[in-house]
């Protein structure tokens, strides 16, 4: 498979990686402090959740139907920039509904093991499907579309599930609210 950034010299691939960076960082930030809270009371996050893998896939998609260096680019911006300013904090906010002692135990797991671990899977699926079994960009993007559908429907799964549940600490408060009734019934 050829690389979509072999035409350009040294420089010019610096400049296409730093533009891209400079704007996930933007766009990032504009995100965050404008839109982040509005998506999640707006759409809820069952479908918050699923917004930045769907967005993935529709870009997958459009990356196996027309291999630019423009579509990858837009793509990256998108999808890093929906990671930390939409898919981050909302993860965060599903460990609201579990005891702190779960979510110290948890968090690095999965920001370690299964982020990193992820990193380096899709480093060496991509490799096995380009070098091992000689797939082109668009058949590797058809099958990321894939994967991007099934971390769509785990995102729901799991905002469904975080729906249901109550805080620990809304739950010890909702306690302190029947006994300071109970108690001033008495």
């Amino acid at each position: 498979m050829k690389n979509l950034l072999d035409v350009y010299d040294t420089e010019t691939r610096t400049q296409i990686w730093a533009n891209m960076d400079l704007a996930v960082n933007s766009l990032t930030i504009l995100v965050a402090v404008f839109a982040t809270g509005r998506i999640v009371k707006r759409l809820g996050m069952p479908s918050t959740l699923a917004l930045i893998p769907v967005l993935t896939g529709v870009g997958l998609m459009m990356l196996a139907a027309a291999p630019l260096v423009g579509v990858v680019v837009a793509l990256q911006i998108i999808r890093r920039a929906g990671e930390y300013a939409v898919s981050r904090p909302a993860r965060e906010m599903l460990f609201t509904t579990v005891d702190r002692e779960t979510r110290f135990k948890a968090k690095p797991v999965i920001d370690i093991v299964i982020y990193r671990g992820g990193d380096m899977l899709s480093a060496w699926a991509f490799t096995g499907l380009t070098q091992v079994f000689g797939l082109g960009l668009a058949a590797v993007a058809l099958i990321g579309a894939v994967v991007a559908a099934l971390w769509a429907f785990t995102g729901i799964y799991l905002g469904q599930r975080f729906n249901t549940m109550s805080p620990p600490d809304a739950a010890v408060a909702s306690r302190l609210r029947q006994c300071d009734d109970w108690c001033s019934q008495s």
